[in-house]
């Protein structure tokens, strides 16, 4: 289904906000989940929000709710990360990632292991 390709990290002040990209016109129609995962440094990857590409519900963690937005755009072939009022624990590489059907399933993000496809991520970096 090809590659995932991040794009729009960088850094930014606390209560900035970043639109993080990824690419993936090889995904169009998946019926997958999409998803956005984050690894602060020294940390475990965490999911961060996804998207269960056939209907569109998206899912969030605790951390971010409120704050980011998963979604699409009306072509498809890219799936996007809106995020507003950044943190400094915010900071972290995040990856653009697709696989399986957990969060439809489970009505929650999944761990990283049920994804099977990811992009190389992009860094974002949030001081104070």
């Amino acid at each position: 289904q090809g590659q995932l390709v991040e794009s729009g990290g960088g850094s930014v002040q606390a209560g900035g906000s970043l639109r993080l990209s990824c690419a993936a016109p090889g995904y169009r129609r998946s019926r997958d989940c999409m998803a956005w995962f984050r690894q602060p440094p020294g940390r475990d990857r965490e999911g961060v929000a996804a998207l269960n590409a056939p209907d569109g519900k998206t899912y969030y963690s605790t951390a971010v709710k409120g704050r980011f937005t998963i979604a699409r755009d009306n072509t498809k072939s890219t799936l996007f990360l809106e995020m507003n009022d950044l943190k400094p624990d915010d900071t972290a590489m995040y990856y653009c990632a697709v696989g399986g059907r957990w969060c439809s399933t489970f009505g929650e993000i999944g761990p990283a292991s049920v994804y099977n496809n990811w992009g190389q991520g992009t860094q974002v970096t949030v001081s104070s």
